[in-house]
């Protein structure tokens, strides 16, 4: 993968950080995109940068907005010459019952969860099939797969990013183009900080694998299906979940 780019939405902490320092310890040109977290993502990239692999930049955007996505698209064209990998990372959640959720909280999780992806792939996606390569990997969960009680719209966005990796898996296979989804479980990250011990202490003793899951984790099969050794992989739904 040596000299190949990447884009990692949501890449400035947990799971897009390690899938970052991942792909660029393999050799990977990586741009780190953030939203809020500008000094993690500077942090990030000196990081990688310090070290013998690919090289990294930070990028501002908001990927639920197209005409942001496309300003850093654009940007990591100039900086590596266009891009080879997509990681759609970037996601938030809004727990809690669904029918006192407003209707603010409702579609910021829609619109960053499922429009976020789709304005990345399709910014992307023309530079792809004109090379007739690319990678796509979406982050899913296994909540899209299961559903998760208090996370409705967010299991509901996660469905839907599933169903959108099969779809265009289709359409772009001709193209020389795997798209693939990852479905983590429970990963140890900043997000989930703030769930009660009890709960984590319940997860743990139901899990075959006897812990909670690590970026790293999820960071390792990106890597995987990032590499030409998954060339004969797309459309698949692969869980990162302990058993």
């Amino acid at each position: 993968m040596k000299f190949k780019c990447a884009l990692i939405t949501g890449a400035s902490r947990g799971i897009g950080s390690s899938i970052a320092e991942k792909l660029a310890e393999g050799g990977v040109n990586v741009c780190i995109n953030y939203l809020t977290s500008k000094a993690k993502a500077e942090a990030l990239c000196e990081k990688i940068n310090s070290k013998n692999g690919g090289r990294a930049f930070a990028f501002k955007a908001d990927v639920s907005k197209q005409k942001e996505v496309a300003k850093m698209c654009e940007a990591a064209k100039q900086k590596f010459g266009g891009i080879d990998i997509l990681v759609n990372n970037a996601g938030v959640d809004a727990v809690g019952e669904f029918e006192r959720q407003s209707d603010s909280e409702t579609c910021r999780v829609l619109d960053v969860n499922i429009k976020g992806m789709m304005n990345t792939c399709k910014a992307v996606l023309p530079g792809m099939i004109e090379k007739k390569y690319g990678k796509i990997i979406n982050i899913s969960s296994v909540f899209g797969i299961e559903g998760g009680s208090f996370e409705a719209v967010y299991s509901a966005s996660k469905g839907a990013v599933i169903a959108f990796t099969k779809a265009l898996a289709k359409e772009v296979g001709p193209s020389g183009i795997c798209v693939n989804a990852v479905a983590p479980g429970y990963i140890d990250t900043d997000m989930n900080s703030g769930v009660d011990k009890k709960y984590v202490k319940q997860i743990i003793a139901e899990t075959p694998l006897a812990r909670i899951g690590k970026p790293e984790d999820v960071a390792s099969l990106v890597a995987f299906l990032a590499s030409d050794e998954a060339s004969f992989i797309t459309g698949a739904v692969v869980p990162v979940t302990g058993g």
